[in-house]
């Protein structure tokens, strides 16, 4: 069942699937937000590896305001997996999520430039930080949000809501492996991101373990591409 939690990760088989056709229209676009240091850069660098097996081509943009070292930071962690020059990063000169909810023309110019560099892209990912909770990604963007929080901050955080947790097409409730060390109670989590969710899905993850990343995909390929959507579990 979506957003159930498991005492153990565990593998669920899975065919190897063909190459994926996209949906009519521009390629696809999915915004990945939530707090600094939630794990949203992370999230990003373990996907695109389990997209490429899975026969995608992904490009990257990521949002700072000064600097691009978020981008630096996925290159050098996808070195010999992607590309370099199919990870973009945006300063933004102020805060990023102006640039990916009030006005993202920046955004949308690096997806352009990107996309028409690299025309087998099938998938775009965007990162951006900011404004705690209540990050969104504008329409015209994104046309699937990834909200990211992590167990660091607390089991508290789902009963914080925020657009981010509330509204977000999936929830990512990341760092799992974390919880015993500052003493989260991830079933409160559950419950309690079940019961602000209102019926939309949340999963939980540890990136570097791999746990839940099979489930994040499988819920972007059947919101965005031409597949069908995960089995409950």
């Amino acid at each position: 069942m979506t957003g159930t939690l498991h005492d153990h990760p565990h593998q669920h088989p899975h065919e190897a699937p063909a190459p994926l056709s996209r949906l009519g229209g521009p390629v696809p676009r999915v915004g990945v937000g939530g707090p600094v240091g939630s794990g949203k850069t992370a999230l990003i660098e373990t996907l695109v590896p389990l997209m490429i097996a899975d026969g995608h081509s992904p490009v990257v943009v990521t949002n700072d305001i000064f600097t691009s070292e978020d981008a630096q930071h996925v290159r050098a962690a996808l070195a010999g997996v992607l590309d370099p020059a199919r990870v973009v990063g945006v300063e933004t000169g102020s805060c990023p999520h102006t640039a990916v909810r009030d006005d993202p023309t920046m955004n949308l110019d690096a997806v352009e430039e990107l996309t028409g560099r690299f025309p087998d892209a099938d998938l775009v990912l965007l990162e951006s930080g900011g404004d705690n909770l209540t990050l969104t990604y504008s329409p015209a963007l994104a046309d699937y949000f990834i909200f990211v929080i992590d167990v660091g901050e607390g089991d508290k955080i789902p009963r914080k809501r925020g657009p981010g947790v509330t509204a977000s097409d999936l929830l990512v409730i990341n760092k799992i492996d974390i919880a015993p060390y500052v003493r989260a109670d991830l079933a409160v989590m559950e419950r309690d991101a079940a019961t602000v969710r209102e019926g939309r899905p949340f999963v939980f993850t540890d990136c570097f373990a791999g746990t839940g990343l099979r489930e994040v995909a499988d819920r972007i390929y059947a919101a965005v591409l031409d597949r069908p959507a995960p089995a409950a579990r």
